[in-house]
């Protein structure tokens, strides 16, 4: 864990570098706090990792130019701003500032992220 802060978050290491190749989409940990963390354009990204339409993984999903595709039904999400840029998705997803030190990877998690972590999944009704 690096002690630096941002906006009351702590910097938390969650990967080597080398774990998330350009082009790839990984899940990870910070804690409780499960994030994707993608490489594009060279560049580490890390966001929630469910999307805001029906919570599936975003981890599973793909890259494509603009942004992170959901692999369920598509919607496309800007890395940089979280913002929804294709449908069906129309809410934003959370973004983390991320540095890279020492072949490291590291997310900015706040105690209001801590709070909210936990299972996504929606309960089942029967």
């Amino acid at each position: 864990m690096s002690a630096a802060e941002e906006g009351g978050a702590q910097y938390e290491r969650v990967a080597r570098s080398g774990q998330v190749e350009e082009g790839w989409v990984r899940r990870f940990f910070a804690g409780e706090v499960e994030l994707c963390v993608a490489r594009l354009d060279g560049k580490a990204y890390a966001t929630t990792n469910y999307c805001t339409h029906l919570d599936c993984l975003l981890s599973s999903g793909k890259l494509q130019d603009d942004g992170i595709r959901c692999s369920c039904h598509g919607s496309v999400f800007d890395l940089e701003t979280g913002e929804a840029i294709y449908p069906p998705a129309t809410e934003p997803i959370r973004t983390y500032p991320v540095k890279e030190e020492n072949g490291e990877i590291f997310v900015a998690i706040s105690e209001e992220d801590r709070a909210q972590s936990g299972p996504r999944r929606r309960a089942r009704r029967d």
